[in-house]
């Protein structure tokens, strides 16, 4: 996807997902129990809104992105002293082998034309025993609500390369090397799978 139209959508990013903030919660009040005093990692944080979140549980978090303007828009405003903002790609993290205890990518993938490098990615930085939190929009034709929400979306440029149905993307984390360990579906605007993993080779 055109890096530019994630910097141009940057600073109304978090007024669009307002309306999906309870399912949100959920997931900010989960987060925690995992990261806690771990070294964190997150993948395509956006405007940082998960990170600002969840970050004072773990022992340091660094939060990327590979949009200049999303990263600009998490720096500002207040947020745990242990958390920092980086623009890194995705698929060509700036981080040494075994780097962290936990990686973050929320509702990201499916936006990826490769996503499976960004998976190939995270388990090199991962450690052996660490785990990988990836929340994703799943069902994007399954309601009237998800098509018409995704509808908007692709008219503002945003379009998604994958459009997976619940059982298809725990089919696509198995099949790139990753066991799901803790799963639950949340309805949103677009229906969202929290997913807690662990490597399965």
């Amino acid at each position: 996807m055109n890096k530019k139209i994630w910097d141009l959508y940057a600073p109304i990013y978090e007024r669009a997902m307002r309306s999906d903030r309870k399912v949100y919660q959920l997931m900010y009040d989960r987060i925690p129990k995992v990261i806690g005093e771990k070294d964190v990692l997150e993948v395509a944080t956006g405007p940082g809104l998960l990170a600002k979140h969840v970050a004072y549980a773990a022992n340091k978090m660094i939060a990327t992105d590979y949009s200049e303007g999303m990263i600009a828009e998490a720096r500002k405003g207040k947020y745990p002293a242990n958390l920092t903002f980086e623009v890194a790609d995705a698929e060509d993290l700036p981080f040494d082998d075994k780097s962290f205890d936990v990686v973050l990518i929320a509702n990201a993938l499916h936006v990826m034309p490769n996503p499976e490098k960004a998976l190939m990615e995270i388990g090199r930085v991962l450690k052996d025993k660490g785990i990988l939190i990836a929340p994703n929009f799943v069902n994007h034709k399954g309601g009237f609500i998800s098509r018409i929400w995704s509808g908007i979306l692709k008219i503002a440029g945003i379009s998604f390369e994958h459009q997976w149905e619940e059982e298809e993307y725990r089919q696509f984390l198995e099949k790139n090397g990753w066991k799901v360990k803790n799963w639950k579906v949340m309805q949103a605007r677009i229906p969202i799978v929290y997913a807690e993993c662990v490597r399965s080779r």
